[in-house]
């Protein structure tokens, strides 16, 4: 059986990326008719649509959406190939993901890091709950993740990274709260369903029998804090966090039990496509002190 030409899987994903045929031949320097005649091939060949017409553009489809991982994955290691062979140098794109608090308090100065060190490398950093890029690292979307405890993620290889201090936050009026339930029927303010902290939260509170009135998202830590500052309710998240907003002082901090308290990111990664541009990363880690490691991530 003849294999995929990694030039077509190159103007698949330019037509994926970039949405259409005409964008796509004009980043790859060719006449649209051509991208046009070999997306039609590799379809014809596979058996499947990978794109349907959506307004003026071109969407991916569940199959489209599938060859895209595969495809990205093939990319990466004919240049990382060509690199390794030519210049033992990592080139290319490293496709991280990170939980928002992560990249905020956390990433800045790393990053700044590895691009001294791996100029070479593009970092393609994708935000979002620990559970939403998990799914993408297994759907191999992205090249490796930072997530924080509870998760759960088979057949991947992880490392503890960051020691995290968790802390309840609310109005600066609210007094004291030593436990979950002199918190009562509050409304919680976090992330969408998959964050690890929000996991955290609601099984604290389901210890002491309680149950939030609501629970309103957010998709930012500001908002977040805002959103408490005001009285609307309360929020847990990382001491890190509040260390990098100006808003933070306009909220009440509360220590949680050390269950609650003590929490742990990792960085998560296929085993076996470890990249030349992961190694560097990896590399460039800070070790995470033997005091604070844990023997394995709670589930």
């Amino acid at each position: 059986m003849r294999t995929l030409e990694l030039e077509v899987l190159a103007m698949f994903r330019a037509v994926a990326t970039l949405g259409g045929i005409t964008r796509a031949a004009q980043s790859l320097h060719r006449v649209p008719s051509n991208v046009t005649t070999r997306i039609k091939q590799l379809e014809a060949r596979l058996g499947v649509a990978l794109f349907e017409r959506r307004g003026r553009g071109l969407v991916l489809t569940e199959e489209g959406q599938r060859l895209l991982g595969y495809a990205e994955r093939l990319l990466q290691l004919a240049a990382e190939a060509e690199s390794a062979i030519t210049s033992g140098q990592a080139l290319g794109a490293l496709r991280l993901g990170a939980m928002e608090s992560t990249a905020g308090a956390r990433l800045p100065p790393l990053l700044s890091q590895y691009h001294a060190a791996v100029p070479g490398v593009r970092v393609e950093l994708q935000t979002g709950t620990s559970g939403a890029l998990i799914g993408r690292l297994l759907r191999h979307e992205i090249e490796a993740a930072f997530v924080a405890e509870p998760y759960s993620a088979p057949g991947l290889s992880g490392r503890e990274v960051f020691a995290e201090e968790l802390v309840l936050i609310s109005e600066k009026g609210r007094g004291a709260v030593a436990s979950a339930a002199e918190l009562g029927r509050t409304t919680l303010i976090a992330f969408a369903g998959g964050c690890s902290y929000r996991r955290r939260f609601e099984e604290w509170l389901a210890g002491a029998g309680i149950l939030p009135d609501r629970v309103l998202e957010f998709s930012s830590y500001p908002a977040i804090v805002a959103c408490v500052a005001a009285g609307t309710g309360v929020a847990l998240v990382p001491r890190s966090v509040l260390a990098s907003l100006s808003a933070a002082v306009d909220v009440k901090t509360h220590e949680v039990p050390p269950a609650i308290r003590d929490n742990r990111s990792h960085l998560l990664w296929h085993p076996a496509n470890t990249s030349l541009a992961l190694l560097a990363l990896l590399d460039l880690l800070p070790p995470l002190p033997a005091a604070e490691r844990k023997k394995t991530p709670k589930a």
